[in-house]
């Protein structure tokens, strides 16, 4: 399958969107934040970045379903090998208390893995992308660069996320306390992308999360030489009839840094 319009379609998407999204943030949005029945925030910006997404992916692929947490879940989906994944807005959280730490993420499983995937940093108008069997990329001012992982086993960076620490994580990094030189913190899909560019070594992730949450930055880290599965070692698939990731999930570097 070649994946390259499909590549520039989600990047275009992903930056249209990003621009919509920092629109939005620099006026005084905080009356029209909404609740969610899980208690998650919904903003206008999640809303206007979906329907900027949708409109430019349909209009070039109607062919392929689409899954996106901010619309109506069509289930004929699970009849096509191919779907879209996307969440317009990754760390509402975050967008909301105006620490910038929010991503647009794009993504394509095909029979269940994800072939491709892209992340937008709208604040600092970074991008990154991967396709399977290409690679993954930076892009910031224009210049793109191949990223990968760190082939480190000791001193390691462990990124963890700013607004969902856990029980686990603390007794784990308290395990391993020995080979982690440096814990820091991030917010939504950028996690991941640390680790895929090597500004981090390990990622565990012990909550729930969504398949809109993970496909894309499972794409980027897997093209970039990590790994990324289940905490029980079993591969995280997508386009599944059940969109909750429920046994939590860790991106590492290399083997030797799986823990659990």
């Amino acid at each position: 399958m070649n994946l390259d319009r499909h590549l520039e379609t989600a990047k275009h998407a992903a930056v249209r969107a990003g621009e919509q999204i920092m629109k939005i943030y620099a006026t005084d949005f905080d009356e029209s934040v909404q609740m969610k029945a899980d208690n998650s925030p919904l903003t206008i910006a999640d809303k206007a970045a979906n329907a900027i997404i949708l409109d430019m992916l349909k209009s070039e692929f109607p062919q392929i379903s689409m899954l996106s947490e901010e619309s109506t879940d069509d289930m004929t989906r699970l009849k096509n090998e191919l779907c879209w994944i996307v969440d317009p807005l990754d760390g509402t959280k975050e967008f909301i208390k105006r620490n910038g730490e929010f991503t647009v993420n794009i993504a394509i499983s095909d029979r269940g893995k994800p072939v491709l995937g892209v992340i937008y940093v709208p604040v600092t108008g970074v991008l990154f992308f991967a396709a399977q069997g290409v690679g993954a990329f930076r892009q910031e001012n224009g210049e793109v660069s191949r990223i990968s992982v760190t082939d480190k086993t000791e001193n390691l960076i462990l990124v963890g996320s700013k607004s969902h620490a856990s029980e686990q994580l603390a007794k784990l990094i308290d395990e391993k306390k020995e080979l982690i030189g440096e814990t820091v913190s991030a917010g939504s899909s950028l996690k991941g992308t640390m680790v895929a560019q090597g500004q981090a070594d390990v990622y565990y992730r012990f909550g729930y999360t969504c398949e809109w949450d993970t496909a894309a930055m499972h794409a980027i880290v897997e093209q970039a030489g990590g790994i990324f599965a289940q905490m029980d070692g079993s591969e995280m698939t997508y386009n599944r009839k059940n969109t909750l990731n429920e046994k939590g999930f860790y991106v590492v570097n290399r083997a030797e840094n799986i823990w659990v």
